[in-house]
């Protein structure tokens, strides 16, 4: 059943696997956040990769660089109007920019393996403690025991620290400190429509792995959420205790009989 869960939500953009982008990048806010300022919301991946390599939209200095950002924001990203995530992660972009790095993360998290392992970890760090590298790395090997070198693990740690520093999920430059990020609205809408594409509904939104990463209550969740939906980012209504999320627009037929299969094997 979990081959069959993945497999859908392959299909939904998710990814899976033993490895990820964070092996040798972060999670790229920077250029992320170029990318998506020049080129246009329907942009087709033959679009993105005439920005990258073509138009050098990045500043990279040699054709390879530009080869590889390509090829890892591809996959931290999906670069393609087909990806379900990417198409909402450009809905919300440019609604909040303070949004941005916790929406890249959430992206960032269901494409990448590597990054999605550690993100428990952090989690369960109290505010103010002392994250080292270290313990990243010990996260990452008591996950990935075999297949990554001692010095493999230490590179990986580095970059996944690196995007969690980016998301404000850390605060430091050598010294890291878990930090409390910020909250918008436009975030708990990423957050709700992952949940979405997981296959549920309702007040299973509110209660799910994605629903802990503001590490804030639910009842503050829902008030986000409530000020999205006057936003026009989703619907939400929320009477009597029964709550309804709605996403217009975000999938197609095509994607919505996938959801609908992906909430029969959960």
């Amino acid at each position: 059943m979990i081959d069959a869960r993945e497999e859908l939500l392959t299909q939904l953009g998710f990814r899976f696997g033993a490895n990820g982008p964070h092996a040798a990048r972060t999670m790229m806010l920077d250029d992320l956040c170029i990318l998506l300022s020049n080129t246009e919301r329907q942009a087709t991946r033959e679009d993105y990769i005439a920005a990258i390599l073509g138009d050098n939209v990045l500043g990279k200095p040699t054709r390879k660089s530009r080869e590889l950002a390509l090829k890892h924001m591809t996959t931290l990203y999906g670069l393609d109007e087909q990806n379900v995530v990417l198409r909402a992660l450009r809905h919300l972009w440019f609604s909040d920019d303070a949004a941005q790095p916790m929406l890249a993360l959430i992206v960032a998290l269901a494409r990448d393996p590597l990054l999605r392992s550690t993100r428990q970890f952090i989690l369960n760090q109290s505010i103010g403690s002392h994250v080292a590298r270290e313990h990243i790395q010990d996260c990452l090997s008591a996950t990935f025991p075999e297949g990554f070198s001692v010095a493999s693990r230490k590179s990986f740690a580095q970059n996944v620290g690196g995007t969690w520093t980016a998301a404000d999920y850390l605060h430091g430059h050598k010294r890291k400190l878990r930090a409390r990020p910020a909250i918008h609205p436009e975030s708990v809408s990423m957050l709700l429509f992952m949940e979405f594409l997981e296959g549920r509904t309702g007040q299973r939104l509110f209660s799910s792995e994605w629903a802990n990463l503001p590490g804030v209550p639910v009842t503050e969740l829902e008030v986000l959420a409530s000020s999205a939906s006057h936003k026009g980012l989703l619907v939400f209504m929320n009477a009597g205790g029964v709550k309804e999320v709605r996403f217009p627009d975000f999938v197609t037929a095509e994607e919505e009989k996938i959801q609908q299969r992906v909430s029969h094997v959960i």
